[in-house]
């Protein structure tokens, strides 16, 4: 049978938001229920004066639902497998939540509120913590929508999580409600009712009790005379709506179902899905035959499918990293040469070394243009199959000064001159933006994953030599993985430093052009305003960008200028003294970094950033919608590293490491 366990998040107090009632004792009425009538294996709840968690070593764990306690919770109890791929891994959070930038994040009682992004918890962070319990089926159960007193439809529980079922507590537009008569809120109080169901009606299933709570919890909210509220489940992929979550309440036709969504994941070769399901069918019936050869059948058909590859094909990288005994951040897809040496990797094929004159297009301060000059840069061409090639320009490394010129607008604190020069090794970086060619002629030939299943046609606006965009970090970083194994090289995204040092190209100004910026010269919004456009049918259009104004849409005294409203072909402005196409607007570019609060603290060697407790990267270069300003070389943005941020906006250019060569 399979094991239950589960955590629950009750916060009525909050230390800079208005307080809630009854989100406490919904917490507590869940995990009550989890630990005596469900019979879970193991109960961790969190509330203000909750007695301490014990740990399986060391100290115990606070139990007060503050930011540190949560994320040491979730980092130490999860850091270790400790169950089973048919085991479930429940997480249910009562309090304040809210949505930014795409992102949903649960607030613990210390968050502040004008910095959601780097003091709550990002929902994805929790689902990426407890899948590493071993556990395949991880169930969200979030009355997370009580925005600032109210519990507001904008809070967090409506992102959707691959792999994941996620029940919330209301739908968007909606306030979530709590019931003064029955000391709970009104979805809580729907989802108790719905999990203590026998016999023939029963919830067992994520479908029947989606239905239950579709019906049930506005009837509550119509009761006690409250506006409409309706829960909303996602689970995906779409079978797991079939998914049995009370194995003692299922039904004969709950396994069936089951069986059909097991079998056809096994038509499509989805062998991960059907043993997932397979087991899931034998965790509620263990003399169930039909599981019993599905498990079987499945996992000859895996093996099968790792003698088929060799070991670069299917290695992680955090084994790259432990059988090398050390090196930079593997999440970044960083690793040494000694590192790759270390597994069995061949040595590649030594570049040639090409050069080429660039022609440097200059504008003077009103943007007019000034006379061009020649610049002779060497690069390298990688060749991606038959018909893709990605060409990286070889830079030299040395000191640069980082960061924003005393006066640049708009002298953000983030983005000030570091004390100290920055000091980059020499590297290689491609001369374009990833095209959406290129993006596909890397999965042709490694369609295998390396450490994440990524999308072959991600992008909003189509065309080969248009950039991939609309992908997250974490999708820049499996590419990286799998361009490196493919040629043997080490590629990985640029670390901050590296970047700023690649844009600048030896200037010191606003922009490598250098003063202005002009829409014959980039791809942004020179309309005015610091966004244009939409994202995903959503106006995003904003006279404001992280707490400033952009009301012009030119740069300083340079001339305002047009807005296409798309991407553009990677190479279709001038490049810069290095020999790089459209370092300034077009995509935004990932970098390897966690996002710092200022330059200062950045290595000075020029390598990453990486801090514990965030997942917030950083993006550089600005975009086709974004104003000039928020263009600059030295202009920083960030983004939670599992989202792949505003429509079309989004996009990397990997480093080569050098090694030597």
């Amino acid at each position: 049978m399979s094991e239950n366990w589960a955590i629950c998040v009750g916060i009525n107090r909050y230390d800079n938001i208005k307080p809630l009632a009854y989100a406490r004792q919904d917490a507590e009425a869940i995990a009550d229920f989890f630990s005596k009538a469900a019979g879970f294996k193991g109960v961790y709840s969190f509330a203000e004066d909750a007695p301490p968690i014990a740990a399986d070593f060391g100290q115990s764990l606070q139990s007060s639902p503050t930011f540190i306690n949560l994320r040491r919770f979730l980092r130490v109890r999860f850091e270790e497998r400790f169950l089973q791929p048919s085991d479930n891994i429940w997480f249910f959070f009562a309090g304040h939540g809210k949505r930014v930038r795409e992102q949903d994040y649960l607030l613990p009682l210390d968050v502040d509120p004008g910095n959601v992004e780097e003091t709550g918890i990002p929902v994805r962070y929790v689902v990426e913590r407890l899948r590493r319990s071993g556990a395949e089926n991880v169930i969200l159960l979030l009355d997370a929508c009580r925005n600032e007193g109210s519990r507001d439809g904008q809070g967090a529980g409506l992102q959707k999580i691959k792999g994941t079922v996620t029940l919330s507590s209301c739908s968007a537009a909606e306030f979530s409600y709590e019931i003064e008569e029955l000391s709970h809120g009104a979805f809580t109080y729907g989802l108790l009712e719905a999990l203590q169901i026998q016999g023939k009606s029963s919830c067992a299933t994520v479908e029947r009790l989606d239905n239950y709570l579709q019906t049930r919890v506005p009837e509550i909210c119509r009761l006690y005379g409250k506006p409409v509220q309706t829960p909303c489940t996602f689970a995906e992929p779409l079978s797991k709506r079939n998914f049995i979550l009370l194995p003692a309440a299922a039904r004969a036709e709950d396994i069936a179902a089951l069986k059909i969504d097991a079998f056809q994941a096994e038509t499509i070769d989805d062998f991960l899905l059907a043993e997932q399901l397979w087991w899931r069918i034998l965790a509620v019936d263990p003399a169930d035959m039909d599981a019993r050869a599905g498990i079987k059948r499945v996992g000859e058909a895996l093996r099968d499918r790792a003698k088929k590859n060799p070991w670069w094909q299917t290695i992680t990288r955090r084994q790259v990293l432990t059988s090398a005994g050390g090196g930079l951040a593997m999440a970044g897809g960083i690793a040494g040469w000694r590192a790759w040496n270390a597994m069995g990797g061949l040595r590649p094929k030594a570049f040639e070394r090409l050069t080429e004159f660039v022609i440097v297009e200059t504008v003077d301060a009103r943007g007019d243009p000034q006379p061009i000059a020649r610049r002779k840069i060497s690069y390298f061409v990688e060749q991606i199959g038959q018909n893709a090639r990605m060409e990286l320009s070889l830079l030299p490394g040395g000191d640069f000064p980082m960061g924003s010129a005393i006066g640049e607008f708009p002298n953000k604190m983030s983005e000030r001159l570091r004390a100290s020069p920055m000091r980059v090794r020499p590297f290689a970086i491609s001369r374009t933006a990833v095209s959406q060619k290129q993006w596909l002629a890397v999965q042709d030939l490694h369609p295998e994953i390396v450490d994440r299943a990524i999308s072959t046609d991600p992008s909003s606006f189509k065309g080969d030599n248009l950039p991939v965009e609309t992908v997250s970090w974490q999708d820049a970083t499996e590419f990286c993985s799998r361009l490196s194994a493919i040629t043997g090289r080490l590629y990985r995204l640029p670390t901050e430093a590296e970047w700023e040092y690649a844009c600048r190209a030896g200037s010191t100004t606003a922009f490598h052009f250098p003063p202005t910026l002009t829409d014959s010269l980039a791809n942004y919004c020179g309309t005015g305003g610091a966004v244009c456009g939409t994202s995903f049918t959503r106006e995003v259009s904003s006279l404001d960008y992280d707490g400033v104004k952009y009301p012009d849409g030119g740069y300083e005294n340079g001339p305002s200028g047009g807005f296409l409203g798309k991407t553009t072909p990677v190479r279709s402005y001038p490049p810069n003294a290095f020999g790089l196409f459209q370092m300034h607007g077009n995509v935004w570019e990932h970098c390897l970094d966690n996002w710092a609060p200022d330059l200062d603290r950045l290595p000075d060697d020029g390598g990453a950033f990486e801090v514990g407790g965030t997942d917030l990267r950083v993006l550089r270069g600005g975009a086709w919608s974004h104003n000039p300003a928020l263009c600059r070389s030295a202009s920083r943005d960030r983004m939670a590293e599992a989202t792949s941020g505003w429509e079309g906006r989004v996009g990397f250019r990997p480093v080569c490491e050098l090694n030597g060569e």
